[in-house]
């Protein structure tokens, strides 16, 4: 064993000043820490640190654990055998884990078994590609064995053409062992194919090793069910969306009490991100989105008796609360971030409302850097309501002088901004180069009611175009904004935004920049993989002539129909794996910003998705982002 190393990152300077501020290098050299539990014996928190290397274009990781009262981390080789491993079963006799199986034909050469040189993919249905990879006829099983050396794996969905855990992002967190080491419950979208795309309908199963049969437990409902875990008593737990597909429904937790399944956040007005029980039994914390941050609260778990369900807040700051780790004592263990300072690991003391650092793997970097300012502004919109926006400030802030401001548009669309720290659109990153960054929770974030939430659906061009204007109209009217140099920034959604803005902005805007942005509604439509998200947004198909409101999404609010107004410089970035938005939106983009002659380039990222994920790549597309800036703001 042997103590962390720091080591001295790379900074530019702020040479008026002779401070540093963050730099692209310096931010892709951050350590990004993921806890991975608190060890068997309560003393210590594991956790994981992945450091990019943009050397070697990959990322390097190791493991460490520190006291969970706080002191000097210590660095380890291995960490399984410090913190339970939840995929063997309580009485230590089974190890569950997944696979991927092959079980359906599409490839050429499963067809045509001689023609084994050939390249082709045959479909019968949707669901033939997914996120960034394409369906070659493999589904993610679960299976266990024995937990012993040469034992022999079983597969609990056998012949079963679905998945668990779920695609694409789906984990270990998609299965559990039952308290009684008897049943395996898993996560899993049981329909196929066409069917598949245009549904969320996952549903919690329940497998029994010892007869091999299989319980939906969760039948009855036609949205989302994820997350299982059990209560310390034994209770069956999750997290739920009622509507058939909609993925950004209202999360609410549900408890099965013997039989009753209760949901404890039903009157509670926001939706769950992540949650966990108490040791005692008696009370579930969760984090959730709230007035542009995510902070944790917790709910009391009554049983049946008639003792009222409440839900209470328990942190509060400008700050998010992320991952909960798990308690020591009087205090919860999570990670925390905000928009200067990546996530590390805290505790929090329940009773004394205070708060304790534990993990510093950053904390030196931070130290060295002078920081962007922060401050909440509260907007009054075209409807009258109060809209929460987000102003970051460059470091060393100075009113008396004129700054270039960009308004930052949001993806999701239903996506909280919160405190986040996002290492591609990193506020920190793009006040340092002396932007000041406008960033408003519009129409359709979550942390601000359910209603707020909803109102984006099926109106993608509307009251939030609005929300966009008066955000970046309010905050022009400041003396050191330079409302000569005002840019439009986003991505996924926010690319959207960008897009639609650019026919309608009326000369506010000198710059554009749009990444994996949805342009033309009804292509997008057309080749999109989640069908049930467009289904539900758009309003329905572009042929339903007969539909008023799809109509609406596919013309008035379809930037493609809006490109005879484009007259503003754009940057536009594409993934070429991305197919959630895929290549031709962006492609489409660009030959129209082209052939209608305006300043525009294409930055085209073959191998990465609807992110970039590769640290060479990242790089890249941070000086082209500033670069482009440098060139037309």
């Amino acid at each position: 064993m042997k103590k962390i190393l720091l080591t001295t990152l790379t900074m530019i300077s702020l040479s008026a000043l002779g401070q540093n501020v963050m730099s692209p290098q310096t931010l892709w050299e951050l350590g990004r820490v993921t806890p991975l539990g608190i060890s068997n014996d309560t003393k210590n928190i594991v956790y994981k640190v992945s450091i990019p290397s943009i050397e070697e274009n990959k990322s390097n990781s190791k493991y460490y654990f520190i006291p969970v009262n706080g002191g000097a981390p210590t660095e380890v080789e291995s960490y399984k055998d410090l913190v339970k491993d939840k995929n063997i079963s309580p009485d230590g006799k089974y190890i569950v884990y997944n696979e991927e199986v092959k079980l359906s034909n599409v490839l050429g050469k499963d067809f045509y078994p001689k023609l084994d040189k050939s390249e082709v993919q045959i479909y019968d249905g949707l669901d033939y590609r997914h996120w960034d990879t394409w369906n070659e006829g493999k589904f993610n099983h679960v299976l266990y064995k024995e937990n012993s050396e040469g034992a022999v794996g079983v597969d609990i969905l056998g012949s079963e053409i679905f998945d668990s855990p779920q695609k694409p992002f789906g984990g270990d967190e998609d299965y559990i062992w039952s308290p009684d080491s008897k049943h395996i419950l898993y996560v899993s979208k049981k329909k196929a194919g066409t069917q598949y795309a245009i549904s969320t309908n996952t549903n919690i199963y329940q497998y029994n090793i010892e007869t091999g049969q299989t319980v939906n437990r969760t039948e009855d409902n036609l949205g989302y069910d994820v997350a299982p875990i059990f209560s310390p008593s034994g209770n069956l737990t999750w997290l739920q969306m009622k509507r058939e597909g909609y993925e950004a429904d209202k999360n609410d937790i549900i408890v099965d009490f013997k039989g009753t399944k209760m949901n404890l956040t039903a009157n509670w007005d926001g939706t769950v991100d992540s949650f966990t029980w108490s040791k005692d039994g008696k009370t579930i914390y969760f984090n959730a989105a709230i007035d542009g941050t995510k902070q944790l609260f917790e709910v009391n778990f009554p049983g049946l008796t008639k003792i009222a369900i409440q839900v209470q807040q328990v942190t509060k700051g400008d700050f998010d609360v992320n991952e909960i780790v798990g308690f020591s004592g009087n205090n919860i263990i999570v990670t925390r971030a905000d928009m200067n300072h990546a996530s590390e690991i805290f505790s929090f003391d329940m009773k004394k409302k205070t708060w304790k650092q534990l993990s510093n793997v950053n904390t030196d970097t931070y130290n060295s850097l002078a920081l962007s300012k922060t401050e909440r502004r509260y907007v009054t919109t075209t409807d009258g309501k109060k809209m929460l926006v987000w102003v970051i400030l460059p470091p060393n802030f100075d009113a008396s002088k004129k700054y270039p401001t960009l308004l930052y548009c949001q993806g999701g669309p239903q996506a909280a901004l919160t405190q986040f720290y996002s290492f591609r659109w990193n506020f920190q990153l793009m006040a340092a180069n002396g932007y000041i960054v406008v960033a408003p929770n519009r129409r359709g974030m979550p942390g601000h009611g359910v209603e707020w939430n909803e109102q984006i659906s099926k109106d993608w061009g509307g009251q939030v175009m609005d929300d966009y204007l008066s955000a970046i109209d309010d905050v022009a009217k400041e003396s050191y904004v330079d409302k000569e140099r005002l840019g439009c920034v986003g991505a996924s959604y926010g690319g959207y935004s960008v897009f639609y803005l650019a026919g309608i902005h009326n000369n506010r805007f000198k710059t554009f920049i749009a990444h994996d942005g949805v342009f033309n509604t009804q292509s997008m439509f057309g080749t999109t993989e989640e069908v049930f998200f467009s289904n539900w947004d758009f309003g329905g198909a572009y042929w339903e002539k007969d539909n008023a409101v799809a109509q609406k999404t596919y013309t008035t609010f379809n930037p493609a129909t809006l490109v005879e107004k484009w007259d503003t410089p754009i940057l536009i970035y594409q993934g070429g794996k991305d197919f959630r938005v895929p290549i031709g939106q962006g492609q489409e983009a660009f030959q129209a910003a082209q052939l209608r002659g305006i300043k525009s380039r294409f930055v085209y990222f073959p191998e990465e998705n609807h992110w970039v994920l590769k640290p060479q790549n990242a790089q890249v597309w941070q000086k082209e982002f500033f670069k482009w800036l440098k060139e037309t703001l």
